[in-house]
């Protein structure tokens, strides 16, 4: 039978050389209905895997089972491999301990491809390609990329050296760090920041074996000094002049290692080129050093080496540098943010108070949103909450500066609307884009009334002593830096025992789901919550704060959370006692008796002369200059209050009065019988306050 050969015509790289014939490898590839008979040549040893038997001499692994023809993609079987094309290099790092020789060669070692002596079996295999340390180069900066804060990038440093690199390795770096531009003061100080070495013993499991008949090794964790004080114009201060890595037998480092590791340094550094000094440089100084260390087992550094420490040196402290900078940004983040913010919230008459912040993120701890309770005349408070677009540095600085003006505005006891309105013309002022939400509330726990005003924030939620939770229905209005927009306030009862929560729309809004649906979702919450305290006892402010924020799943955390929780005491109507006086000269005698008759039903007597000298004075002050009836009011709660309000909007300062003055001594015996006292400016006039504590 007759064969047809179909002959395929080689592409423009596959062109055969001149005088190949049909059956050389290098020329084209021809396809019969039999396969190609190769020329005759000696086999090469089949590439067994794992756990395969070993070819026998002379023989080679067959491409097909036998009687099948090969495939149209299939390789020539048994055919000489091209002797121009080169091996592939491995695409893995060698590992340097317990790394499988290449060739056998003596009684169970291996053969330096360099060199052509044995490797004593289980010593590490040295790097046998350039290939191999640009390889590791590149594995050991990514590992080094990796970290973000300065222990990260020092424990890559670490992780990637040993044991791959060096038996050992001793990290410098200079106390304190400079940050920036900042130009250090004082002698250079470098101290050991950390060290990692292989350990001495190691279980087979890891493909450790014990080297036979080697000497004590030496033990490369001891350092004999952790902190060095480089002396200018010293060995050490010239090697680290020269940033160049330099091994332990060169002159510059056989003074400079005894004086970063200590005096005894003989005892842990190697001899000979076991020892590599990389001085650690930045963008602009040096910051520190690292000493790579191999036991005397182990093949000493080649001159290749000093180039790859020099990389790992170049990048470990380029990667120190930012984190050292991003450590001081976010050190400035967290103290603007901690500034903008309340420590804590003032004590105020009747009600009680509970905060929660949470960043958006922890790597940026900062953002727009804040919270506020301001002591307001009348024991009244203001409670605030608002939020600036966005979370970070420049929204925190308005942020800032609106709660700054948030404060003056409530000092000056103007109402909600009108405070709202005041900080739309403060963002303006701050610029075209300074968009913000802001909910504005004044308790009064005499009246146990609140009123509201709103600029675009989400409703607050009331929690009644029963356990209803309530959303209240407050107008939406715009947000702050509209501009040309009026603002309305309304007036709700805020009942004894209620819970008032004011928050920012990151606790209910988030990629998950919309305002409405997580205001829903609080509101829910809430009344779950307090249905587990009862009825009659509302739940702890602290614990219920805990509860709202338990309500944030994973995917629920996008802007930052403000939450401020307050809950209405109240004062109670026998608690009060309201007076009108004449601006007359017999109204601090008429004062006076009042007062005691009111001490007298409420059993502190024991306050009466102290309470009558001090509102003999206040009031005496008030009347001398009022044109309009002056109010007296005592509040009884944790402590004795009292508050004498006129229609002058001077305020009284305290002075020391000179022997010949008259008077001026007033608020001098105010201040020293009183446990607190102070003047505040109302929209028409002012009010004079103290305290008294009682049992």
């Amino acid at each position: 039978m007759d064969s047809t050969r179909v002959t395929e015509h080689p592409t423009s790289h596959e062109r055969p050389e001149s005088g190949a014939g049909p059956t050389d490898p290098r020329g084209a590839l021809l396809r019969t209905q039999e396969p190609p008979r190769a020329a005759p040549a000696p086999a090469l040893p089949a590439q067994a895997r794992m756990g395969d038997a070993p070819a026998e001499p002379g023989t080679s692994a067959p491409c097909a089972k036998s009687g099948q023809a090969p495939s149209e993609h299939s390789q020539p079987a048994a055919t000489e491999p091209d002797p121009h094309r080169p091996r592939p290099a491995p695409e893995t790092i060698p590992a340097q301990p317990g790394g499988e020789p290449e060739r056998a060669g003596g009684v169970g070692g291996a053969l330096d491809r360099r060199s052509g002596q044995g490797v004593p079996p289980g010593a590490p295999m040295p790097m046998r390609r350039d290939g191999d340390r640009l390889r590791f180069v590149g594995a050991a900066t990514r590992r080094i990329a990796r970290g973000i804060d300065l222990d990260e990038i020092v424990m890559g440093l670490c992780r990637a050296t040993v044991p791959t690199f060096s038996d050992a390795i001793l990290v410098y770096l200079r106390e304190p760090l400079p940050v920036g531009d900042e130009r250090p003061t004082g002698p250079m100080v470098l101290r050991l920041r950390r060290t990692d070495r292989i350990p001495e013993e190691r279980d087979t499991d890891t493909g450790f074996m014990p080297v036979l008949q080697q000497p004590e090794p030496v033990d490369l964790a001891v350092v004999t000094a952790e902190q060095c004080e480089v002396r200018p114009g010293g060995a050490l201060a010239e090697v680290l002049r020269g940033v160049r890595p330099v091994f332990a037998d060169a002159p510059a480092a056989h003074d400079a290692l005894p004086e970063l590791l200590g005096p005894d340094a003989e005892l842990t550094v190697p001899t000979g080129q076991r020892a590599i000094l990389a001085p650690l440089r930045g963008r602009r100084r040096v910051i520190g050093a690292a000493v790579f260390l191999r036991r005397p087992e182990r093949m000493a550094f080649e001159q290749d080496d000093l180039l790859v420490a020099a990389q790992l040196a170049t990048h470990s402290a380029l990667g120190i540098d930012k984190a050292v900078l991003y450590g001081r940004e976010a050190y400035i983040a967290d103290e603007l943010q901690r500034t903008m913010l309340p420590e804590a919230l003032p004590r105020c008459t009747g009600v009680r108070l509970a905060h929660r912040y949470l960043p958006a993120a922890e790597t940026a701890r900062v953002g727009g949103d804040w919270y506020d309770a301001i002591p307001l005349p009348g024991s009244r408070v203001a409670l605030v909450v608002g939020d600036v677009m966005g979370h970070s540095m420049t929204s925190a600085a308005i942020m800032g500066q609106l709660r700054t003006t948030a404060q003056t505005l409530a000092g000056l006891d103007l109402p909600p609307q009108e405070v709202l309105h005041h900080l739309d013309e403060q963002a303006q002022r701050l610029g075209t884009d300074r968009m913000a939400t802001c909910l504005y509330a004044v308790y009064d726990p005499v009246s146990h009334r609140i009123t509201i005003a709103n600029a675009g924030h989400p409703p607050p939620v009331l929690l009644h002593l029963g356990g209803r939770a309530e959303v209240l229905r407050v107008p939406p209005g715009a947000p702050i830096g509209v501009g040309g927009v009026d603002f309305e306030a309304v007036e709700l009862d805020a009942p004894a025992g209620g819970t008032l929560l004011l928050y920012t729309d990151g606790l209910v809004e988030s990629r998950l789901r919309d305002v409405w649906t997580g205001i829903e979702q609080l509101r829910e919450k809430l009344a779950a919550t307090a249905q587990l305290t009862g009825p009659d006892h509302p739940p702890p402010l602290e614990a219920l704060c805990d509860e709202v924020l338990d309500m944030l799943g994973p995917g629920d955390r996008d802007d930052d959370i403000a939450l401020l929780a307050a809950r209405f005491d109240g004062i109670a109507p026998s608690d009060v006692a309201y007076w009108f006086l004449e601006p007359e000269e017999m109204a601090p005698g008429r004062a006076r008796r009042l007062a005691r008759h009111a001490l007298s039903r409420w059993g502190l007597e024991e306050l009466t002369d102290s309470v009558e000298l001090l509102i003999s004075e206040v009031v005496t002050n008030a009347v001398r200059y009022a044109t309009r009836p002056v109010t007296l009011r005592l509040l009884r709660t944790d402590v004795l209050r009292c508050e004498v309000t006129d229609d002058v909007p001077q305020l009284p300062r305290l002075r020391q009065a000179r022997a010949t003055d008259e008077g001026g001594r007033g608020l001098y015996l105010v201040n020293r019988l009183a446990k607190r006292w102070g003047a505040t400016r109302l929209s028409a006039g002012k009010v004079v306050w103290f305290e008294l504590n009682h049992a």
